[in-house]
């Protein structure tokens, strides 16, 4: 599945499907949101909130070409990607294109 931010493919023309969604909400462990409570006292990268984000949109995305491979899409166009807190510890993130056919 080929996924661009652009609005058009280079040298390819498309028919459009439709949006295309995949979201997911991600929690850490108490232990894990304590130790990044503690990391605000010295500060620096808090590596569990990385990766949680890092697989939320990996898991967001891949729901996303689910459903575009379930409309018979070749490509997802203008991708776009929002992520929002939703409480201590749980984050969701929300990635979302254009489904394409292409010719």
């Amino acid at each position: 599945m080929l996924i661009t931010t652009t609005e058009a493919i280079p040298g390819r023309e498309f028919e459009t499907l439709g949006l295309v969604t995949g979201t997911t909400v991600q929690t850490v462990n108490a232990i894990r949101d304590i130790g990044a409570g503690l990391k605000n006292l010295v500060g620096g990268e808090v590596k569990k909130y990385t990766e949680l984000m890092t697989d939320a949109r990996k898991i967001s995305t891949d729901r996303m070409i689910q459903a575009a491979e379930a409309m018979g899409a070749d490509a997802i166009i203008c991708v776009r990607y929002s992520s929002a807190s939703l409480m201590q510890g749980a984050a969701e993130a929300l990635v979302y294109g254009t489904a394409v056919k292409l010719k």
